[in-house]
């Protein structure tokens, strides 16, 4: 990439797609395109078919998607392969039959079967049966990394895959229904601290394991993976560490400075029990992340207070 060339970031209003801007922008990438959902429904082909004859983008990071925590995706089943699998095609194909120099297409940890060994290799896909809660996100995901590896294969389009491990940054869903529970979290022990509330609930047992990648760390691999990977296999970004649920609360709460108590509540689903990305592909290939979790709570946190959109009333 140029820093002239014109690039399309679909999703550019997520946690995702926002953070790509930034680190673009930051880089000295100036011909950014993006398209809100109002002004371009990803949904429907033909509109997305002329939105890439119009504008013609010679790069396209495929960030757009229906995400949420455990509770949205078992919900919303139908919601979230429709949608997904929509966009994805939509976007994928009129990439290729508009000559788009080359696509990368942002998946996510959740394809990996639910037993996977861990930590969890690229080769490991596929090779069994995946978390119930998140099956229809997972089946359109994994189905995105397979259009982009057969229209390399079919067609030769440089498109790439990679696939991100639990996400936290700016412009996060701190919906309590819908949320990931980094974010999730992150509201209930600020509104117990505001509240003076006694206890704070978390779901399930608090024994899983989860990985966590700041978004900004999430979006400088993307560019860096952009400008020097070309390859049909898709890679893991993520930082090789992870934490359990448990320790992530007790985290928070010193983070937040709440002083009650914490209460797990067993009958809610625990998901996966361990999700741990393996990045030593990703660290062959010259990248490492930067931002470690305290640090990475502790600035998002601070963004949350500052910004009114988010504050809680």
């Amino acid at each position: 990439m140029d820093l002239s060339s014109k690039i399309y970031v679909a999703g550019h209003k997520g946690m995702v797609g926002s953070a790509l801007v930034r680190n673009l922008k930051a880089h000295g990438f100036s011909n950014l395109i993006y398209r809100t959902r109002q002004e371009l429904n990803l949904c429907i082909q033909q509109d997305v078919n002329s939105f890439f004859e119009e504008e013609k983008p010679e790069y396209v990071f495929l960030a757009a998607a229906k995400v949420g925590g455990i509770q949205a995706n078992n919900t919303y089943r139908a919601d979230f392969i429709y949608e997904n699998l929509m966009v994805q095609s939509n976007i994928i194909h009129a990439a290729y039959k508009s000559k788009v120099k080359k696509l990368m297409f942002l998946g996510s940890s959740c394809i990996y079967p639910k037993l996977a060994p861990q930590p969890l290799k690229e080769e490991y896909l596929l090779t069994g049966e995946l978390e119930y809660t998140n099956e229809p996100y997972a089946i359109a995901k994994i189905a995105g990394i397979k259009m982009c590896e057969s229209y390399h294969k079919e067609y030769g389009c440089n498109f790439i895959s990679v696939m991100p491990t639990n996400l936290y940054g700016p412009n996060d869903n701190y919906d309590l229904n819908n949320s990931h529970v980094l974010p999730a979290l992150l509201r209930k022990f600020h509104e117990a601290k505001e509240n003076q509330a006694s206890t704070v609930t978390v779901w399930g047992t608090g024994n899983p394991r989860r990985e966590f990648m700041h978004a900004d760390d999430m979006a400088d691999a993307c560019v860096y993976l952009m400008k020097n990977y070309d390859k049909e296999k898709f890679v893991n970004l993520g930082v090789g560490t992870d934490v359990s649920i448990k320790e992530l609360a007790h985290l928070i709460k010193e983070i937040v400075g709440y002083k009650g108590e914490i209460v797990f509540d067993a009958t809610k689903p625990d998901g996966t029990p361990r999700k741990l990305m393996d990045v030593s592909y990703l660290h062959s290939l010259g990248w490492t992340h930067k931002i470690n979790l305290e640090q990475g709570i502790k600035s998002v946190y601070n963004e949350f207070k500052a910004s009114k959109h988010l504050r809680v009333v």
